[in-house]
């Protein structure tokens, strides 16, 4: 919890400055536990993100660890109890276990994050070099388009690694060009037993809402995911000359209050919302009403994608 550029820290769920006191901290976790209770009206995905919240800050120990890693000290913000480095928003370490992995084509997050690199430098440089761009305290003054990109950036990469661990029955191509602009892509093409499906890895930042087939929230202004999605996935569908089982959104576990969120179907093509925890399960199990490829039917869907695909 608290890992995205996005989200808001623990002590914005307290409502509280990251300055006040303990005991202070303390009243602000028993007023936000009543307020957020289902019991009494309250959001239950807020409920438990102030629970979290307070497993993070609510001991001494816990609390120096949390600043820290957070950047609301005026030490090293890179730091963590353990004295090791904080990399959480860093590109991941190459991997070096020899399991086997998924085919996997495109580079995660790569747009997003070369993106964010750019205009950080700009942002916070002027001129001057910054030296290090994933600074917790740089990356939380930044202004929120900034934050989004390697919010983005980090949710595609998460995805990547999920599906890359599903083994060798799956392939996936990452960043899919769709259009003309960069931005204008879908994030990853997922193939395997189960299906074939458009998946999506976003960061919204906050918990959601569904109404008539589409994600809602503060923090989402006009954007349509759902819509958008499945328009995307149609104009891959008709280049490649294949058909998509299913859609997939996903969204960071505390963003949610459950792990798999049904949306009905569009044109037959059911779409999902997931819990970032869950979406190995239903790339396996598949989504409801998804239709299963096999046999020499897999291997010719995967000849056309992969004659087909662009990247960003």
């Amino acid at each position: 919890m608290f890992d995205s550029p996005l989200s808001a820290s623990a002590y914005e769920i307290l409502e509280v400055d990251p300055t006040v006191d303990d005991v202070e901290l303390r009243r602000a976790y028993r007023l936000r536990l009543r307020q957020t209770h289902p019991d009494t009206g309250g959001d239950a995905a807020v409920f438990i993100q102030v629970q979290r919240a307070w497993e993070l800050v609510g001991t001494i120990e816990g609390r120096a660890a949390y600043d820290r890693r957070a950047g609301m000290t005026t030490g090293t913000s890179t730091e963590t109890d353990t004295g090791a480095g904080w990399s959480g928003w860093r590109p991941a370490a190459a991997r070096t276990d020899t399991r086997p992995r998924a085919r996997s084509y495109g580079h995660p997050g790569g747009w997003r994050r070369e993106r964010y690199l750019v205009l950080i430098r700009e942002w916070a440089g002027r001129g001057v070099e910054v030296p290090d761009p994933y600074d917790p305290a740089l990356v939380r003054s930044a202004p929120r388009d900034l934050r989004r990109m390697l919010a983005d950036a980090l949710a595609e990469e998460a995805t990547a690694r999920t599906v890359s661990d599903l083994g060798m029955g799956f392939t996936v191509w990452h960043d899919v060009a769709v259009g003309a602009d960069a931005d204008d892509k879908l994030d990853h093409v997922v193939l395997g037993p189960s299906g074939l499906y458009g998946v999506m890895s976003e960061d919204f930042g906050g918990v959601v809402g569904f109404r008539r087939g589409e994600i809602t929230g503060p923090s989402l202004g006009t954007r349509a995911p759902v819509t958008a999605t499945l328009g995307r996935m149609r104009t891959i569908a008709k280049a490649a000359r294949v058909r998509f089982g299913g859609a997939i959104i996903v969204l960071p576990d505390d963003d949610l209050a459950q792990a798999v969120t049904p949306l009905g179907t569009s044109r037959g093509v059911p779409v999902v919302v997931v819990r970032r925890s869950a979406l190995a399960m239903v790339l396996r199990q598949g989504v409801p009403q998804a239709r299963a490829i096999g046999g020499n039917e897999l291997f010719d869907v995967r000849t056309r994608l992969q004659q087909t695909v662009r990247f960003v």
